[in-house]
């Protein structure tokens, strides 16, 4: 009775030593990521919030001034002012990309993003996340005068009118601008390219939010 019992003590030792093992091995293949090195301050800084500041119209001027390219990143978007001026963007020359929640794209009736593929803009479509909850644009990052706006404020008519929120405007800060077309080109590796059309195969959109 002790033989079968030191036995089976050995055998479940050895269990939970390969289990320990085994979760070492998936702990050390999660990809470890670096603390972000800080960005020198360059440029200047400005900011904007509503109600009360014309937050779409800051927007829209930095699009109409884009010389190469304009990247955005965005969760809700709806104004139409704001895609006016991307399109209008893309019609003179300038690369025009844009990387859109999924969920919001699909099921907002008034959603602007599907017209802006139709109309040849490249768009993807990011359902990899709880939330694609970015709201940035991205415009002229190699260029000689780079601007990057982020904050709260979603390119909707509720942001603007109805809504408690913010942007900054970064400009002439190239690091910055690069920063973030790098992390738009991780988020766009990742996520489906969309023609407007339809609901492109993969994960059902989540509800809008």
């Amino acid at each position: 009775m002790r033989v079968v019992r030191a036995a089976s003590r050995a055998t479940a030792l050895s269990a939970l030593a390969a289990a320990l093992v085994a979760v070492a091995a998936s702990v050390a293949a999660i990809p470890v990521h670096a603390e972000p090195a800080p960005h020198p301050a360059a440029g200047t800084v400005e900011v904007a919030f509503t109600p009360g500041d014309a937050v779409d119209a800051k927007i829209v001027a930095a699009i109409a001034a884009a010389e190469r390219e304009v990247l955005v990143l965005a969760y809700a978007f709806t104004h139409p002012k704001i895609a006016r001026a991307l399109a209008a963007a893309h019609v003179r020359g300038v690369r025009v990309e844009v990387l859109a929640d999924r969920g919001q794209t699909l099921e907002l009736p008034q959603s602007a993003v599907p017209a802006l593929a139709r109309d040849g803009i490249p768009v993807w479509l990011d359902g990899n996340f709880g939330a694609a909850h970015n709201k940035v644009v991205v415009v002229d990052a190699d260029g000689a005068h780079p601007t990057t706006i982020t904050g709260s404020y979603n390119f909707t008519l509720a942001a603007q009118r109805k809504n408690a929120e913010n942007i900054v405007v970064l400009r002439d800060n190239p690091d910055v601008a690069r920063a973030y077309r790098a992390y738009f080109r991780r988020l766009q590796a990742k996520a489906q390219r969309w023609s407007g059309d339809g609901v492109p195969p993969g994960k059902s959109p989540r509800p809008a939010r």
